[in-house]
């Protein structure tokens, strides 16, 4: 984990996206090539939304590319993701508040927490981002394939559900999640077109 460590330093970064992308690409790329192609299209897709978001877009993009760190085998410790990625930003990062709050909560975890029997534990250490925030991350990681490309949300919602299979908990939390995500990623397709 040394090459962690003197990523940690972001007055050698001209962003925090950048400090987040060399992160990302450190805890996901050799252990997790597909996970690491799914967030380089997540961070492309927040990318897109800089003139929707304004002084949040570096912030925005910077939480695509952490947003699934909590899968990297290092940090999977409760096996809720968005919770273990958190953590090691806030823990072993110092990372910004908000940027911890993003990824803690990204795309209705909050659900999946419940699941898990996590939900409390999640909400005490993370406080929800401000919705305009949390909603464009989700747009972002539900429009984008594991492959990186750009989806549909209805087709994204039922890769996961084929993937997971029906039953397991991940594809219960999408299911209950699906009136969110959907909400959410219309609210920010209509936001962009109004800036367009």
């Amino acid at each position: 984990m040394n090459v962690l460590r003197q990523l940690s330093s972001l007055g050698r970064m001209n962003t925090l996206a950048s400090w987040a992308q060399q992160l990302a690409r450190a805890l996901l790329q050799a252990p997790l090539p597909r996970r690491w192609t799914h967030v380089q299209g997540v961070a492309a897709r927040a990318r897109s939304l800089a003139p929707v978001l304004g002084d949040d877009a570096d912030l925005l993009e910077a939480a695509a590319w952490l947003h699934d760190i909590g899968y990297a085998p290092d940090l999977a410790v409760t096996c809720l993701h968005a919770l273990d990625g958190a953590r090691y930003l806030r823990d072993a990062q110092h990372a910004d508040t908000m940027l911890c709050r993003l990824v803690a909560h990204h795309s209705c975890a909050i659900i999946e927490a419940g699941e898990r029997g996590l939900a409390d534990i999640l909400q005490l250490e993370f406080e929800p981002a401000p919705y305009a925030l949390s909603s464009a991350l989700t747009f972002c990681d539900m429009t984008t394939s594991p492959d990186g490309e750009l989806v549909p949300v209805e087709q994204r919602l039922a890769e996961i559900q084929h993937r997971y299979g029906a039953g397991h908990l991940v594809s219960r939390s999408i299911q209950r999640a699906t009136p969110m995500i959907l909400s959410a990623v219309e609210q920010v397709q209509e936001r962009a077109t109004r800036i367009a």
